[in-house]
């Protein structure tokens, strides 16, 4: 298990914060403009979420975009239960570190949406709800 701490929300909710990736790939992956590029950020550093997210983002069509958010979403539920996280509590948006995996789930809910899958997409806005109340 990392050393990341699992706080407690005033409400008792514990709130899991991943760790920080590197600045300069985080930064890469900013100013990526194509999904060669972003596919080159993944192959760099393959558990990256926000390579993932970022690939996501880039990728040519929905199903592509799709495919590259669930891996980043998988791989983030892996991070996350590495720091603690034990399915519930919440992973907010305001701690820069959670945010490839948020990019993930959202993206991984547009795309849902996209390709027609209305359950999930409704399945992960309600659980984007859960893990940051505040959006």
């Amino acid at each position: 298990m990392s050393g990341q701490p699992i706080g407690l929300q005033p409400h008792g909710t514990p709130e899991t914060v991943l760790p920080e990736e590197d600045a300069e790939f985080v930064a890469a992956a900013a100013a990526a403009a194509t999904a060669a590029a972003a596919a080159e950020l993944v192959r760099a550093r393959p558990r990256s979420l926000v390579a993932w997210a970022t690939l996501g983002d880039l990728a040519g069509d929905d199903v592509a975009r799709y495919a590259a958010y669930r891996v980043g979403y998988h791989r983030g539920l892996d991070a996350l239960r590495a720091n603690g996280w034990r399915g519930a509590g919440q992973v907010r948006w305001s701690h820069p570190s959670n945010r490839g995996f948020l990019r993930c789930l959202r993206g991984l809910g547009d795309m849902a949406a996209a390709i027609g899958e209305t359950d999930e997409h409704e399945r992960i806005v309600t659980f984007l709800g859960l893990l940051d109340p505040r959006g």
